[in-house]
């Protein structure tokens, strides 16, 4: 099991505690089929309309954990309206329409597993009323709309190696007055040359980067194997190609990163870096890299960019060159329909292979 899925499922064991039986069993019954990650997103929202319920008045339980089904058989429409608005409208961080809808959904999910699939000792349904399934969830956004917020906030063409060049050799000039950041720079540089170049050239996304060992790169195919979203095979890598350009970065920085780091020999992680009062390099964290992304994103004028708009910058960039099947299989999309976002930045596609110059 990769490194974030293994402390997700750590974190949904422990969550899972906390909630009501039903929702251990619902649980249960999708761990097969779902990752950690995913599975821990729903008990989140399980948690934050469960205690709704309890601020409400709608449950008498003492705690989420008490919460009887019976409490959710009662619920009316007008309860799933409320609960929307509240969402809509809390004081602190109110959620964005996506972010309701997949609510939501986790909670049609639970709701129709307790009424269609789950059953008692005699056979019948563990919910006897199921009011989500009256709720309609509209979608609230399609490619073309993905697109037209992403328009202008991308990495064009001829800016993907102009951003990398800037890491590699400009950056430093902005920061020559910085004595601290100039030191942090000059002892990370090939590294974070590295991977902006990898991301850049294969599309990977950061938890893929994040998770990636040093045996899982192969120099001579150009590929890497990265563990997908949304594939529980723990026992299957998928290799994922990355265009010439990143051959040259990733060698410099396997060719330092022993020296430069100095891992523990347990240690399999390709990025690495060292901890405040720690000796050894150790695996570098989602975090870490978004922010890395970000310092040097905004120095180059850009500071709208990414990780994921980098992922984003990519596949545009492939787009153009490639039809959407291979588009959406270099990107690891579920669904071509996700791909289209990038139909929808481009009107004009060619045949050239990912390494071909380009036009």
């Amino acid at each position: 099991m990769n490194v974030i899925k293994m402390k997700d499922r750590e974190e949904l064991d422990k969550k899972v505690t906390s909630m009501p039986w039903y929702v251990e069993k619902f649980i249960n019954y999708k761990l097969p089929d779902l990752s950690p990650s995913s599975l821990l997103e729903y008990v989140r929202d399980y948690e934050t309309f469960f205690s709704w319920l309890l601020a409400e008045g709608l449950s008498t339980a003492g705690s989420v954990r008490d919460i009887p089904l019976e409490d959710l058989e009662k619920l009316h429409m007008e309860s799933i309206d409320h609960y929307k608005m509240f969402l809509s409208s809390k004081k602190k961080g109110a959620n964005s329409k996506t972010t309701i809808s997949r609510k939501l959904s986790s909670l049609r999910s639970l709701f129709h597993y307790l009424s269609q699939i789950a059953e008692d000792e005699n056979f019948y349904p563990l919910l006897k009323r199921n009011v989500m399934a009256k709720v309609e969830i509209k979608r609230t956004h399609k490619p073309k709309d993905t697109a037209a917020k992403l328009e202008g906030k991308l990495l064009q063409e001829e800016e993907i190696l102009e951003f990398i060049d800037y890491i590699r050799n400009i950056y430093p000039q902005d920061v020559a007055s910085n004595k601290q950041a100039l030191y942090s720079y000059r002892l990370n540089r090939i590294r974070d040359v590295c991977i902006v170049s990898l991301i850049l050239h294969s599309g990977l996304r950061v938890s893929e980067v994040v998770n990636l060992n040093v045996d899982d790169v192969d120099l001579k195919k150009k590929l890497v194997h990265v563990f997908r979203k949304g594939n529980n095979d723990e026992s299957f890598k998928t290799p994922v190609y990355f265009r010439q350009e990143a051959v040259a970065d990733l060698t410099m920085y396997l060719e330092l990163r022993s020296g430069q780091y100095k891992p523990s020999k347990r240690e399999k992680a390709l990025f690495l870096a060292i901890a405040n009062g720690k000796q050894e390099g150790e695996r570098m964290t989602k975090r870490a890299i978004q922010e890395m992304v970000v310092k040097y994103a905004k120095r180059f004028g850009k500071p709208y960019l990414s990780v994921h708009k980098l992922r984003h910058s990519f596949a545009t960039d492939y787009y153009l060159r490639n039809d959407l099947y291979k588009t959406q299989e270099q990107l690891g999309h579920a669904s071509p329909e996700t791909t289209q976002i990038y139909a929808h930045l481009t009107d004009r596609t060619m045949a050239a292979a990912i390494d071909k110059q380009r036009e």
